[in-house]
């Protein structure tokens, strides 16, 4: 039985959402490709590599307190038809984890599992981050509206291409 069995748990819950979060901006990224919003698919690949990394930090975890990962998102991607829908989207999903995360090092911490509680800690200000950029582009859409905040995001070399 791995110790901490409690921590595993939502370790387990945190590596399914951080999963989710890669194949969620992985799908983002190619999307924004193909509407040629190049600059903005670069970020959420940049998004999608730290998100993996989060999950490698669970799995590591988990593998320390003696458990065994599940490499399971825990939810389908989802395209999204506008940039204000994904923005709105992602927000919740950070949002979410921040909750979660926080949570869970509470309850690490309470447990005197000080590692989980560093780690959850740790990742849930990184995702804190994350709500505070999507929450900036949300208010840079609303004020510039969509045509002025797409140019932004564009370079013109996916058209040339």
């Amino acid at each position: 039985m791995p110790r901490h069995q409690s921590s595993v748990a939502a370790l387990q819950q945190a590596l399914s959402m951080e999963l989710t979060a890669v194949q969620q901006y992985l799908l983002h990224a190619h999307v924004l490709d193909d509407w040629g919003l190049d600059k903005l698919a670069a970020k959420m690949r940049e998004e999608m590599q730290e998100e993996l990394g989060h999950a490698g930090q669970f799995i590591d975890r988990i593998l320390y307190l003696g458990g065994s990962p599940e490499v399971v998102p825990a939810k389908a991607p989802v395209k999204a038809e506008s940039l204000e829908a994904m923005f709105e989207s992602d927000r919740a999903d950070e949002e979410g984890a921040i909750e979660v995360y926080t949570a869970a090092a509470r309850a690490a911490g309470e447990a005197g599992d000080i590692g989980s509680r560093v780690l959850f800690e740790t990742i849930a200000l990184d995702e804190e981050g994350h709500w505070g950029w999507l929450d900036q582009q949300l208010g840079l859409l609303e004020r510039m509206g969509e045509p002025a905040f797409m140019q932004v995001y564009f370079t013109g070399t996916a058209a040339e291409a």
